[in-house]
Order: structure tokens, then sequence, then C-alpha cells
């Protein structure tokens, strides 16, 4: 009887302690899993509710009087634009524009649509796959774990990531003049990042990658601090808040048009090229203010100015000149008045004149030395006669 207590004992620690190990295996495979995935998943997290706060509601045909849509180059090497290019690698938690573009694509988080040069359409069809992407552009990627066919998942080095070849964007503009708001509303709709790579027979040729819809990437923007010159490194603002404020410079290239031709197919010379970019950014600029109708008392102050000035360009007097009053009048300089005040002061004193001379009585006529005694005569006669 001992001996068999004695052995299911043992064998009931035996058991114990097999379940104690399958328990702390079990632990160790969850938090390996869990770590892995903190591994994978690199980045800031963005529920649907945030992402639902990014995006912009199209608004309605019926609402809209104008509307047009602008393709812009963004030159990188200009200093307006280096906020997207720096810092070249991750320091503490920063990237630039192009690691978190290839990041969110390749994880899966953003979808990513075919360059058709000016046909551009955002929908399924159209939809580039990340591996087909990455093996076009010679960009060297792992398949990372949980990796299917269905939804593949890739891991780049740092090193691999081509972000010194990203010289320049595309972007594509929506201007909108909403006539219940009686506004112009600016937007950028897609991005698209463009790799400077040296050309098959020499020079440079530039390779536009892919394009990413602009709301769909302003949750992950806006969660990246930036600063703009290198006066005042304190990072005010948002990378969302520099597309958003129109921080960034870039020039049109395109516009939508029927031939679907680019400016310079439109333009070839330099300079009318030039001239047609200026042309179309200052329509787009005053449309809005063209719209604009002052009230009476504005538009009054604005023709009473151009009058002014008209008349100091006919006088020539463009700049007004200052005068010094004589010592006499014990008075120090006075600003000589304009051509149309001058002519205002003048009819002013002429009749203040005027009105002395009224007001001054009438000096009586020295009578002359033959005829002194008569008039004087007769004017004592004609007073005694009535007297």
């Amino acid at each position: 009887m001992n001996l068999r207590k004695i052995f299911l004992g043992i064998a009931g620690m035996m058991i114990a302690f097999g379940a104690s190990a399958q328990v702390e295996n079990a632990g160790g495979v969850r938090k390996r899993s869990e770590r892995e995935n903190k591994t994978t998943e690199t980045g800031p997290k963005v529920s649907d509710r945030m992402q639902g706060f990014f995006e912009t509601s199209k608004t309605h045909d019926a609402d809209l009087s104008y509307m047009r849509q602008i393709y812009r180059q963004i030159d990188l090497t200009k200093d307006a634009n280096t906020p997207l290019y720096f810092p070249e690698d991750v320091i503490d938690g920063q990237e630039n524009l192009f690691r978190i573009i290839l990041r969110l694509v390749v994880d899966g988080k953003i979808p990513a649509y075919e360059y058709l040069d000016g046909r551009e359409v955002f929908s399924d069809q159209y939809k580039v796959g990340v591996a087909d992407m990455l093996e076009r552009f010679g960009i060297y990627a792992q398949e990372a774990n949980g990796s299917t066919e269905k939804n593949p998942k890739f891991t780049i080095e740092e090193a691999d990531v081509p972000t010194g070849q990203v010289l320049n964007y595309y972007i594509i503009e929506k201007w909108e003049f909403d006539r219940r708001t009686n506004r112009m509303k600016t937007r950028v709709e897609a991005i698209c990042p463009v790799l400077n790579r040296s050309a098959d027979y020499g020079g440079e040729a530039k390779y536009p990658m892919f394009w990413v819809k602009f709301d769909a990437l302003r949750p992950y923007l806006a969660q990246q601090s930036i600063f703009l010159t290198d006066d005042n490194n304190l990072a005010r603002y948002s990378l969302d808040d520099y597309f958003n404020l129109g921080m960034y410079d870039g020039e049109i290239y395109k516009t939508r048009n029927l031939r679907n031709l680019s400016m310079a197919q439109m333009f070839p010379d330099e300079d009318d090229l030039k001239r047609a970019q200026d042309s179309i950014d200052n329509r787009l600029r005053n449309y809005g203010k063209n719209l604009w109708v002052p009230t009476r008392e504005e538009y009054l102050a604005m023709k009473e100015k151009e009058e002014e000035k008209a008349a100091q360009l006919a006088a020539g007097d463009s700049i007004p000149e200052r005068t010094v009053v004589s010592d006499t009048d014990s008075e120090s300089e006075k600003p000589s008045l304009s051509s149309r005040a001058k002519k205002r002061s003048s009819t002013k004193n002429s009749a203040s004149a005027k009105k002395k001379e009224n007001k001054k009585p009438k000096a009586s006529k020295a009578p002359s030395s033959s005829s002194s005694e008569g008039n004087s005569s007769a004017a004592k006669s004609v007073r005694r006669r009535k007297r």
C-alpha cells in the first residue's frame, strides 16, 4: 500500500509538471507571435474613425460652377520642397514622404494605382500588384510572416529603399468653385513618386511609379511633423498641413484636356511655356476675386484712388514732394498737395475771396479837382431840402 501511494504521488507530480510546462510553452509562443506582429507592423496605427475624419466629401456637380484639374511637378531640389526629402534615413521615428508611401503600400494599408499619363482611373481594375511593382523598379524585398498569395506581405531593409532616387513628385490638384459658398476650393487628389535614374543612352530619365490617393494618405501624414526652414527647427506643421496649406512649389506640367497633351507638347518654346503656366496660375488664383462685387463705399474709394493716381501720372509727380515754407511764417515743412487737392483748395480760396469782396463796403470815387466844389455844394443843398 505504501509503494502504491508513493507511485501515485510521483505520477501526479509528473502530470502537474508536464501541464505547467505546456502552459509556459504556450505563453512563450503567444508572446513570440505578439512580438513578431509588433515588428512587422511599423508606423502609427489608424482606426476607421480616424480615416473617415480625413476623407474629403465630394462636392456635387450641381453645386459647382467651375472645375479644373491640374498636374504639377514638385522638384525636391527647390528649397520650398526639401521637407519632403529629408530626413533620408529614419531618425527618431521620423521618415520622409517616400518611405511613408512605400511602407504603407507594401504593408497593404493603402492601395496603389497605375500611372496612365493623364488617364488616371482610381478603381480596382487599375490597382498595382505590390510584387510586380517591386520587381519592375528593382527594389529588393523579402516575404514577411503571414504572407499569402491573396494578401502578400513584404519587408524591405532600410538600405534597399531608393529614397535618394525619388527627386520628384507628381500631384493632381482639383480647383472647384462652389456656388453655395462662393469660394474657390483647392485640394490635392493624388500623389505619384517619380524615380530619377540614368537612361539607357546616357542622361537621366524619370520613371513615375504609381498613384496613391491623398485622402487615404492623410491620417499618416498628419502624424509626421516637419520644420520648414533652417532658421527655425521647431516642427510646427505636419505633412498634411504642408499639402493642404499649399506650402509646396510646383510648376504645371499638364492640364486635363481633350487631346491629352502635356504643356511641353502644346508650347514647345520655353518662353511660351512659361507664359502659359503663369497665365493658368493667375487665372485660377484670381477666379474667385473676379466674381467679388464691392460695396458702393468700396467702389467710390477705389475710383478716387484711381483718379488720384492718374492725375499724379499726368502731372509727372508720382512721388509726392515736400516743400519748405518760409521762415517768416515760423512753420516747418509741409507736404505738397496733389493736383486734385490743389484744384479743390484753389476753388475753395477763390470762393472765399469772392465772399469777402461782396461783404467789403464799396469805396466812394474821389471827385476831380474841377467838379469837387460843385458836387459838395449839391450834396449840401439836397440835405438842406430834406430837413
